[in-house]
């Protein structure tokens, strides 16, 4: 099984042309902000809103402490069992099942489903669960630390978490490498249980790369909180506006869009040329990581630009424009999500489970798994998956349109509303063009 193998597609997936689908996508995406900025003229999403309350059953359930606690069971007990066959079973990746875990399911299936459900990781985080323990065990509340988690970290913590993990996978010597998957998850997980004990459940949320990254999506939820706690339904881009904002938002977007643009880009032929000519040893990773980085810095540094691009406000304010503004691009890293990832999921996440039959290389047949074959539903309708990673694509920059436009309007002087925009408008069909080009012409 080849994880890094995302199941891309090509040009020829796309029922039309390249060219005419890149067009296509500007236009709509030029469309979509002329409608927006002369019929959106007053801001309308409100995180606060009430939305439309759920059955009671539904919520009691949701908020029930016996829940959450089997939640956390079910989570300390997956990442041993993952960790058990990390360490102990086969070394070879195509017999190892902890790589397309760690890849597929947590990478892509736990933030797939915060899209539909909200956060999922915060339910199901081990170190979360191993906390509650121990604080119960010592009389503490959770959310109390050793010492308050200082504010100006922000989530620079967790966009560099985040790093390590996209340079694991995609610049490191021997990203399928079954000690290097099982290594990072414990360096994970130490880490993550020594800062909650440290600054308490702030840890978690400022710095733990996939609480954030799995906060960060499950906004795009259609349930959220009202005023009150209680669950409800609520259009998903009110829920996006009540992101809390912070030092470290414009890192942790760059490095999820970056890294996923550079994995498309590492698929093209000359760039792996490239990388042959400098062999496979440091040479070939430092390169690799060059270009990681090039990714991620060109995201974080355009999208600074663009956002602190307007008039009519001083230059104090201007500089928290990109830290304000960079939620919107969520929807973004949403749509990329589905359009790079999605065949990857459904498919490789097949090929994971199958070897879960043999899990520690025993000879074993779990549940008749051994004798499966991966069903390849979406590869076997290559024009239909072009065109969900398309539509994927736009609407993900459509949304994030409209997030950046409600959100201009509460931050900007009237006079500079539209024209405030303008430069994160041009920079949106910028990366609608590069997302799409790297995704079907590599």
């Amino acid at each position: 099984m080849t994880l890094l193998a995302h199941g891309l597609g090509g040009a020829s997936d796309l029922p039309i042309p390249l060219t005419y689908a890149l067009i296509g996508a500007a236009w709509a995406l030029a469309f979509s902000f002329a409608v927006i900025a002369f019929a959106w003229r007053e801001p309308r999403l409100d995180p606060r809103s009430a939305g439309i309350a759920l059955p009671p059953a539904v919520r009691t359930a949701a908020d029930s402490p016996a829940v959450r606690a089997a939640l956390g069971v079910v989570g300390v007990a997956g990442f041993a069992f993952v960790l058990a066959v990390g360490l102990f079973g086969p070394t070879d990746p195509a017999r190892n099942p902890v790589p397309g875990v760690v890849y597929v399911f947590l990478w892509v299936g736990v933030m797939v489903a915060s899209l539909v459900v909200g956060p999922v990781w915060k339910a199901l985080s081990p170190a979360r669960a191993l906390h509650r323990l121990l604080c119960r065990v010592r009389g503490r509340a959770p959310a109390t630390g050793r010492r308050p988690y200082p504010r100006s970290w922000g989530r620079w913590p967790a966009a560099l978490g985040l790093f390590t993990f996209v340079w694991l996978e995609l610049a490191s010597p021997e990203p399928g490498s079954v000690f290097a998957v099982t290594a990072w998850l414990i360096g994970y997980l130490i880490v993550t249980l020594i800062g909650l004990l440290v600054y308490g459940t702030a840890w978690a949320e400022h710095a733990d790369p996939l609480e954030v990254y799995s906060s960060l999506l499950g906004r795009l939820s259609p349930l959220g909180r009202d005023t009150g706690g209680a669950l409800v339904l609520r259009s998903p881009l009110a829920n996006l506006a009540g992101t809390p904002v912070g030092r470290g938002s414009v890192a942790v977007a760059a490095t999820l869009l970056g890294s996923t643009a550079f994995d498309s880009f590492s698929m093209f032929p000359w760039w792996r040329e490239v990388l042959a000519e400098t062999g496979s040893g440091p040479g070939r990773t430092l390169v690799s990581t060059a270009g990681l980085l090039t990714f991620v810095l060109v995201v974080g540094v355009s999208f600074h630009l663009a956002a602190s691009a307007t008039g009519g406000l001083p230059f104090a304010e201007r500089k928290l424009l990109p830290t304000r503004l960079a939620y919107t691009l969520t929807p973004i890293v949403a749509g990329y999500v589905v359009a790079h990832y999605l065949t990857f999921l459904v498919e490789k996440g097949q090929a994971t489970v199958i070897l879960f039959a043999d899990p520690f290389g025993a000879g074993w047949n779990l549940f008749g798994l051994a004798g499966r074959d991966v069903a390849y539903v979406l590869s076997a309708h290559p024009g239909l998956l072009g065109t969900v990673k398309v539509l994927a694509v736009v609407l993900g920059h459509i949304l994030a349109v409209a997030a950046a436009h409600d959100r201009c309007l509460r931050l900007l002087p009237p006079a500079h509303r539209l024209t405030g925009q303008l430069a994160l408008m041009l920079l949106m069909v910028g990366f609608t063009f590069t997302g799409l080009y790297l995704l079907f012409d590599a």
